[in-house]
């Protein structure tokens, strides 16, 4: 993201600052939302300063979890790479894993998974069983 590469270095670069810009947006609406609700007022330098701070920190965070992934021989970055990445917040780890477990309880089972299972039931199954549509 340094501009160097040719062709699409400029693009990159301006995709970069919208993404930067709306994370420090959030921020500073996460952090005055926060301060109202517990009644407080924030200035507008700590708000900035939340802003890029938090900026820092994902930029870190991206970092960490490319080289997790990298590490473990893979491509793609998946949520053991993100777990891992917050070992130093237990709390955050914490949180993490429980989300991450809420999201595999809901997931569904992938085709190959699904036809294993199907085939084990029709060899269980007794040969004079009949499926019946509901109407």
């Amino acid at each position: 993201m340094d501009g160097s590469k040719e062709g699409g270095g400029e693009d990159e670069e301006s995709v970069r600052e919208v993404l930067r810009d709306r994370l420090r947006l959030s921020s500073i609406s996460l952090a005055q939302s926060q301060a109202l609700r517990d009644g407080m007022e924030v200035s507008e330098p700590v708000l900035a300063c939340i802003a890029d701070l938090s900026f820092k920190y994902a930029e870190q965070l991206a970092i960490d979890v490319e080289q997790f992934a990298r590490h473990a021989g893979r491509k793609y970055v998946n949520m053991e790479d993100v777990i891992l990445s917050a070992h130093r917040n237990e709390q955050l780890a914490r949180s993490l894993r429980s989300f991450s477990n809420g999201i595999k309880v809901k997931e569904p089972q992938s085709e190959k998974k699904r036809k294993k299972t199907s085939s084990r039931k029709e060899e269980k199954a007794a040969p004079s069983t009949i499926h019946v549509l509901d109407l």
